[in-house]
């Protein structure tokens, strides 16, 4: 079946449809005639995406994978979903994460090693290019709701400040519509400083 300009998901954003109808010099005219609204939604039968990324855990360890400890959760989430086994790991947070959410070399992404050594080098500077467009954006630009919950340690140190600029934040260029969760390498295990969207949330003492 050939796809429409506006059904087409081969360019993003999907093109805004052409404006058809009648328009009348009177709104009341019962001439004037506008389509209805259509929103983006994604294609009959998409799946849900949900995405798993921990800290600290090899790829051997899981059940799910074959290994020694027991995760029920994630051998059911396996069964139901897609196993991949040819990810490349760089074991550091920052280039793993920008990797696996853009689905890119880490390099190119700008995120050679952990946001806190962010240096000129190229590939280096922990700023994803313009040019590249996280996964999150895509399925949102698919008509996906998304959001992003837990660690966030890819935003640029100079960044992480909560007065802003917020253009690095999940829910600035990640592309998610939802963020709850902490900035950075690592959070207070008890009192973490914890974010919705940008902004703080103060947890109990």
């Amino acid at each position: 079946m050939v796809e429409n300009s506006r059904n087409s998901r081969t360019h993003l954003p999907i093109p805004t449809a052409q404006r058809t109808g009648l328009i009348t010099y009177d709104a009341k005219d019962p001439d004037t005639s506008y389509p209805p609204i259509e929103q983006i939604r994604p294609p009959d039968g998409a799946p849900n995406v949900l995405i798993v990324l921990l800290d600290d855990v090899g790829f051997g360890a899981a059940s799910a994978f074959g290994g020694p400890c027991h995760t029920p959760n994630a051998e059911r989430l396996a069964k139901d979903g897609l196993k991949y086994n040819r990810f490349h790991t760089t074991a550091l947070c920052s280039p793993t994460r920008q990797a696996l959410l853009t689905g890119r070399n880490h390099h190119s992404t700008g995120m050679g090693g952990i946001t806190e050594i962010a240096s000129g080098a190229p590939g280096y500077n922990s700023v994803l290019p313009n040019t590249m467009s996280p996964i999150a954006r895509t399925l949102k630009l698919n008509g996906y709701n998304t959001a992003q919950f837990g660690k966030c340690h890819e935003v640029p140190v100079w960044e992480t400040s909560p007065v802003g600029p917020f253009d690095a934040w999940p829910t600035g260029g990640g592309g998610f519509e939802y963020f709850y969760g902490f900035i950075g390498g690592e959070a207070n295990q008890w009192y973490p400083t914890l974010y919705e969207g940008t902004n703080a949330i103060e947890v109990e003492r």
